[in-house]
């Protein structure tokens, strides 16, 4: 593959990297510090502990999603790497969708208070976009490992 055909991309990691340790400097933390309600503003530090905590198997997905791009640009696509990158990338969206079922009580007792109850189907959604990113990387690892068995096949034969 020609070199730097993933630069879109790449910018795109990078860009996504940007503005979610952004929203982590800026965005939290002005809500910790300005809560809407000051009665239930401690049930709001479990959630924004839960989200700074989340950013870090975040990044780690960004990263090994980059190194994805860079084995692809290196036509290193179908090898034991682009596997272990697909494996980590799916470990990380896992570890983010358990992070955030851990959140979703406190959640759900925000809403209570402040009678929101779009504010959990607000929370849920990182969940279920996390456990897509998860299994869309599952069944990549999947057929990248079986691509590169039929592969390793075939150079034995011949």
């Amino acid at each position: 593959m020609k070199r730097g055909s993933t630069i879109f991309l790449k910018i795109a990691v990078f860009l996504m990297g940007i503005l979610v340790l952004a929203l982590c400097i800026f965005g939290v933390t002005w809500l910790t510090k300005n809560p809407v309600n000051i009665d239930y503003a401690y049930i709001l530090y479990p959630i924004i502990i839960g989200m700074y905590v989340s950013v870090i198997p975040f990044i780690i997905a960004l990263y090994q999603a980059f190194k994805l791009l860079s084995y692809i640009d290196k036509s290193k696509a179908f090898s034991e790497l682009s596997v272990k990158s697909l494996k980590n990338i799916k470990l990380s969206a896992l570890i983010i969708s358990g992070l955030y079922v851990v959140i979703i009580p406190f959640v759900y007792i925000v809403a209570e208070l402040d009678d929101a109850p779009g504010l959990i189907i607000v929370g849920m959604v990182p969940i279920f976009a996390s456990m897509v990113i998860a299994v869309f990387a599952a069944v990549l690892q999947r057929l990248l490992q079986e691509a590169i068995d039929i592969k390793s096949e075939n150079d034995l034969i011949v």
